[in-house]
C-alpha cells in the first residue's frame, strides 16, 4: 500500500476528487473534460494499484468507503497546497483577512500596542481588529478572543506563542515630589504583583494616598502628583511628565507574552499580527526594558 500510494500521480488524485465531489462518473467525466469510459478505466487501476476499493456504487450514485474518504481528504489538501504555492509565487496569494479579537491590558494598549496596531492595519487592511482591555486573562480556549498580548511569567500551557519582550519597572514621580512624601499604589486585584506587595510591606498606611485598579490609572495619579510610585518603563520614560527617580528592580520584572490557541496559530490572519506585533515590539525593547536612555 505504502509503494503504491507513492505511484500515483496527480491526475489519480484529481481523478478521485472528481468523483467524491460528483458521485457519477459521466459528471466526473464532464469536470475533467476526458470521456466516461476514460474514469472508469483509470478508477479501476487506482483501486487496483491501492488493493482496496474506494467507491461503492448504490442507486443514489457512486459512495466513499473509508479508504475513499481518507484518499479524497488528502486530494483536497494535495489540491490546496497546490493552489497556494502557485498563487504564492505568481504574487497572486490574496491578502490575510478577517476579524482578530486581541485580549490586553489598558495601559499596554494604550503606550505601546496603538501605533504598532495603526501601522499593521495599514499593512493589512483586509484585516479587522476588535480590541479587549482588561487585567483578566480572557480563556482563549473558549475562544474569549484570537490573540492575547499579557504580562505574565507563567502564560497558559494550553495556549502557545513567544515571549516578546521583559518589562521592567522602576519607581518614577512628577516634577518635586521625592520619595519623602505620599506614594501610591495598584489595588487589590493586581496583589500578585512583586511592586504591590512591596508598597503594603515598605510604605506606611498613612504615607499611602491611593490605590488604582489599573496600571493606566497609576500613572496619571503619578503624574498628577499625588504621589510616587512603580510603573513599567514604557510609560515611565515616554510621558514628559514622569521623572524616574530610582533604576528598575530586576525582582519587579515581567514577561510580555504574545499568545493565542494552538488551533488558531497558522490562521493566516492571526499568524500575520502576532508576526507584526513580535518584530515591532522587539524594535521596541530598550524601552520597555528600560534601557534606553532618557532624551533630556
Amino acid at each position: 500500500m505504502k509503494d503504491a500510494a507513492r505511484s500515483l500521480a496527480w491526475d489519480d488524485f484529481r481523478l478521485i476528487d472528481a468523483v467524491a465531489a460528483t458521485r457519477n462518473l459521466p459528471a466526473a467525466a464532464a469536470k475533467l473534460g476526458i470521456d466516461h469510459s476514460t474514469v472508469f478505466r483509470r478508477l479501476k487501476a487506482v483501486e487496483a494499484l491501492l488493493g482496496t476499493p474506494l467507491f461503492e456504487r448504490h442507486r443514489s450514485g457512486y459512495t466513499l468507503t473509508p479508504a475513499g474518504e481518507e484518499m479524497a481528504s488528502l486530494a483536497a489538501r494535495v489540491d490546496q497546497d497546490i493552489t497556494a504555492v502557485t498563487r504564492r509565487l505568481s504574487g497572486q496569494a490574496p491578502a490575510p483577512s478577517g476579524e482578530v479579537r486581541v485580549a490586553t491590558s489598558d495601559s499596554l494598549l494604550s503606550d505601546l500596542l496603538m501605533p504598532m496596531l495603526a501601522r499593521f492595519r495599514q499593512a493589512n487592511p483586509a484585516i479587522r481588529l476588535d480590541l479587549v482591555t482588561g487585567n483578566a486573562a480572557l480563556n482563549l480556549s473558549r475562544r474569549d478572543a484570537d490573540v492575547a498580548v499579557r504580562a505574565t511569567d507563567s502564560p497558559p500551557d494550553t495556549l502557545v506563542g513567544r515571549r516578546a519582550a521583559r518589562i521592567a519597572w522602576a519607581l518614577y514621580g512628577a516634577p518635586g515630589v521625592t520619595t519623602e512624601g505620599d506614594w501610591v499604589c495598584l489595588g487589590d486585584n493586581l496583589a500578585g504583583l512583586k511592586v504591590v506587595r512591596f508598597a503594603r510591606a515598605a510604605v506606611p498606611a498613612e504615607r499611602l494616598a491611593g490605590r488604582f485598579d489599573t496600571v493606566l490609572g497609576l500613572a496619571h495619579a503619578v503624574a498628577a502628583g499625588i504621589g510616587v510610585g512603580h510603573l513599567p518603563c514604557f510609560i515611565g520614560d515616554s510621558w514628559p511628565s514622569l521623572i524616574r527617580l530610582q533604576p528598575p528592580e530586576a525582582d519587579y520584572a515581567s514577561d510580555l507574552w504574545l499568545l493565542t490557541h494552538p488551533d488558531l496559530r497558522h490562521t493566516p490572519r492571526v499568524r500575520a499580527l502576532m508576526d507584526s506585533l513580535g518584530e515591532q515590539i522587539t524594535a521596541k525593547r530598550p524601552l520597555i526594558e528600560g534601557t534606553m536612555p532618557r532624551e533630556g
